[in-house]
């Protein structure tokens, strides 16, 4: 992925690195998981009826917007002529550069600050269900 030009200024080889807009489908699979670790969490704070009814409606808005963007990528990627461009190993794309807005950064900390906030919320709620669960029983 990384090609070798000589640099004059430098008077040796320096290494360009590719560009890439898009994210690895490891990301994507990452935030997959962690907004299902995030809604399992949230039901373990159900407790009656009424709650389990507004979490299935809360639970159906999350799936939409998780599905509706994996189904545009899914749908983008299953055309023949893109399907032929594998996006290669992760941490090729990790140590390659990623376009983001305006400036370009790394692929790993692209990745790293794309997961940070649903790993945080998601991690979050699981630690306060734990403590919960402990809680109760301890009461009982």
């Amino acid at each position: 992925m990384s090609q070798e030009r000589y640099s004059q200024e430098t008077g040796g080889i320096r290494r360009k690195r590719e560009v890439s807009d898009h994210l690895h489908p490891v990301v994507y699979r990452a935030i997959v998981g962690l907004v299902l670790v995030f809604v399992l969490s949230v039901w373990g704070l159900a407790s009656d009826g009424y709650t389990e009814y507004l979490l299935v409606v809360v639970s159906g808005f999350i799936f939409v917007a998780v599905a509706l963007p994996y189904a545009l990528y899914w749908a983008k990627h299953r055309s023949p002529e893109v399907a032929e461009e594998s996006p290669g190993p992760f941490d090729e794309w990790a140590s390659s550069e990623f376009e983001a807005g305006s400036d370009r950064i790394k692929g790993a900390d692209a990745a790293i600050e794309i997961l940070l906030p649903i790993a945080a919320v998601a991690l979050g709620m699981m630690t306060f269900v734990i403590v919960l669960h402990f809680a109760v029983h301890e009461v009982m």
